[in-house]
């Protein structure tokens, strides 16, 4: 895995020997980024962060702040040492918990984010718990994405996502990026 964009371009990222973590491949991390809007100047949260691979992309290419939530120690120390190794230790924050408590506690800080990338285990009814988690849509800015990898066998059509619209969806071997648009708007302005 390499940084494919931005300040920290070609460098790899290491992750722990014997890592049971499935990374995002770096060609579906740099299609997400081409089809993304400009990240730079943008946050954005790192759910099931893993190896951190795209909320370190993210942060290369410019994010004014990167959350990783990522529950395993061990993964959770290895994103640190390798955004200290890069220099772009200072933009970020590592919260190591589930990614349902992670969220809570961010939206009680009432924290905002453009962005908000998952890649959950594969098949394991994580999105559904994402949606729960965010679906009032404060947590994403009103021009914000929601972007989900998954596994080309979940199905999620019917999972309730609140203010969040299927927008689209690319497939990559049997791997899916599905983007959801925030439906709610900030106050004063018209949908």
């Amino acid at each position: 895995m390499r940084i494919i964009g931005g300040d920290a371009k070609g460098r790899r990222i290491h992750s722990p020997k014997r890592s049971k973590i499935r990374p995002t491949s770096d060609g579906i991390k740099e299609s997400l980024f081409n089809i993304l809007p400009e990240v730079s100047e943008k946050s954005f949260l790192d759910l099931f962060a893993g190896t951190g691979n795209v909320g370190i992309e993210a942060l290369s290419r410019g994010a004014s702040k990167v959350v990783f939530i990522e529950k395993n120690a061990v993964m959770a120390n290895s994103i640190k040492r390798n955004l200290e190794e890069f220099g772009l230790s200072g933009k970020y924050e590592i919260l190591t918990t589930e990614a349902s408590k992670g969220i809570r506690q961010l939206q009680k800080r009432r924290e905002r984010f453009d962005y908000l990338f998952a890649d959950p285990p594969y098949e394991k009814g994580f999105i559904r718990e994402i949606f729960q988690c965010i679906r009032e849509g404060e947590m994403i800015s009103s021009d914000g994405f929601v972007v989900i990898q998954h596994s080309i066998r979940e199905n999620i059509e019917g999972t309730q996502t609140g203010t969040f619209v299927l927008t689209d969806q690319r497939k990559y071997g049997d791997t899916l990026l599905s983007f959801f648009n925030n439906t709610v708007k900030e106050k004063g302005t018209h949908i």
